[in-house]
């Protein structure tokens, strides 16, 4: 068996010890497009990368710095390469979480500068707490309670995946342009 697997580009990455080299926008594009949102217990197909586009836009409708645009756009981006698991489920694999953390860090690392802030970590996790909210409300069962205050247009349309990988590279070129 392999230590590694064989990205979208034809890389040879190792998630268990990641190469910070290897980490590639257009890999993390392509294969977030196409793993479905809520380990595929939803009524119709929506991607993680849609997600992630979609808490980039409220990033930035909210007025963050361009840097946290591209952090929400991001957040999910280890799951290219090692999956995710339902949170349940996660929480009792300290090891996986781990692995993931350290992962998120290299991306953030090599995207970012540096690794989010404790503010701009609790920012990211109220917009992605958020987005929860409507995704399981528009994709899965009605949400009980008042909806949590949204700056953006949702609309739950399926989307080519190539239509979906070129939006998230789009809107990591704009948004990385101004953080160098």
């Amino acid at each position: 068996m392999s230590e590694f697997i064989t990205t979208y580009t034809g890389k040879h990455f190792k998630p268990t010890d990641p190469n910070p080299e290897l980490i590639d926008i257009p890999d993390i594009a392509h294969a977030l497009s196409l793993i479905c949102r809520g380990n595929g217990h939803v009524k119709t197909f929506w991607s993680v990368g849609q997600h992630c586009i979609c808490c980039a836009k409220e990033a930035a409708a909210r007025g963050l710095s361009d840097r946290m645009v591209l952090a929400c756009l991001l957040h999910d981006a280890s799951e290219c390469y090692m999956s995710d698991v339902p949170s349940p489920f996660k929480k009792t694999l300290p090891e996986y979480q781990e692995q993931e953390a350290y992962l998120l860090h290299l991306i953030y690392e090599k995207f970012l500068g540096s690794d989010l802030t404790a503010q701009e970590q609790a920012q990211l996790e109220e917009i992605d707490h958020v987005m929860l909210w409507y995704d399981l409300d528009g994709l899965l069962e009605k949400q009980d309670g008042e909806p949590p205050k949204l700056h953006i247009e949702l609309n739950y349309t399926v989307e080519p995946f190539a239509k979906v990988e070129a939006e998230y590279i789009r809107i990591f070129e704009k948004y990385s342009r101004s953080e160098k």
